[in-house]
């Protein structure tokens, strides 16, 4: 086998099989305050650790001096509620070299949606509810909420939301209109990048009746028919805004690269900048912002 991902090219970054490591024998890179460990996500992680032990083994890379010693690269909460709990060894993850600045940036909280597929394949695996419940440290409640998710919502919405943190609520609001506006106003949330339920609820108040699921329709409180058009034709003239400004975007962004490369380059020129301090200290000024813009991007 030829090209690029031959053996002697690929890399491997973890050893091969999972250690059995003592607990004490683990030196994290931080320590776990208080705060965090009055958190929700610490409470959850205990409590799932305490139902069903540990899923996802944490990271560690041996200590170049002394090899029965590591550093603990992720899995810092799991590692003081094991400690709390008195656990004196944990199944392990070696990392070949250490790249603990590579593992937070890596980590993405699960979408609303995948969530959810991973409650229904637990119960249909033979996990119930209450065991679920307390796994997630929450209440019965939230983790039936979770599993009727989709009820009433079209499949291409859950296609096109799937990689999206949505709050629930979301998708209650979402159950009012027809498929075809389900899917109008997932396509809207995503291209404002606004997946709260103060927009999926102007959305539903803008929605036409005739779009509303039989059954679903409900009084607009305080709000006239008039006030109702008005809210629909604001609505779509935003769309279209959004549409033309999306259209024009890859070449203004172009331009805007183009710009603050040359800025950064005059800029480079020492004799430019002593001429700009000595004639236009405010042009400097203004050009250092955007050379320091373009680095912090």
């Amino acid at each position: 086998m030829t090209g690029p991902f031959t053996k002697s090219t690929l890399r491997i970054g973890f050893e091969e099989t999972t250690v059995r490591v003592a607990v004490a024998a683990i030196m994290p890179l931080r320590e776990v305050s208080d705060t965090v460990r009055k958190s929700l996500k610490y409470g959850q992680i205990a409590a799932s650790i305490a139902e069903v032990g540990i899923i996802e083994p944490p990271v560690v890379s041996r200590d170049a001096r002394d090899r029965d010693r590591f550093h603990l690269l992720d899995g810092h909460l799991k590692l003081d509620i094991l400690r709390s709990r008195g656990e004196q060894e944990v199944v392990c993850l070696i990392g070949i070299e250490d790249e603990a600045f590579t593992y937070n940036k890596r980590i993405s909280r699960m979408a609303t949606i995948q969530e959810h597929k991973m409650i229904l394949n637990a119960i249909r695996k033979g996990a119930s509810e209450e065991r679920l419940a307390r796994a997630l440290n929450v209440n019965i409640g939230n983790i039936r909420a979770k599993r009727n998710l989709l009820v009433g919502i079209c499949p291409e919405v859950a296609e096109l939301l799937k990689d999206h943190q949505i709050p629930m609520n979301v998708f209650s609001e979402l159950r009012f209109l027809k498929p075809i506006r389900q899917i109008d106003a997932a396509q809207s949330m995503i291209t404002m990048n606004r997946f709260t339920l103060t927009y999926a609820k102007s959305l539903v108040a803008s929605t036409p009746e005739d779009q509303l699921v039989e059954g679903r329709k409900r009084r607009r409180r305080g709000m006239s028919e008039e006030q109702i058009a008005t809210m629909q034709r604001e609505s779509e003239n935003l769309d279209r805004e959004v549409k033309l400004i999306e259209h024009g975007y890859g070449a203004d962004h172009l331009d805007l690269v183009l710009a603050t490369g040359y800025v950064s380059r005059l800029l480079g020129s020492a004799r430019v900048v002593r001429h700009l301090a000595q004639h236009h200290a405010d042009i400097l000024a203004e050009f250092q912002k955007i050379a320091d813009s373009r680095r912090e991007a």
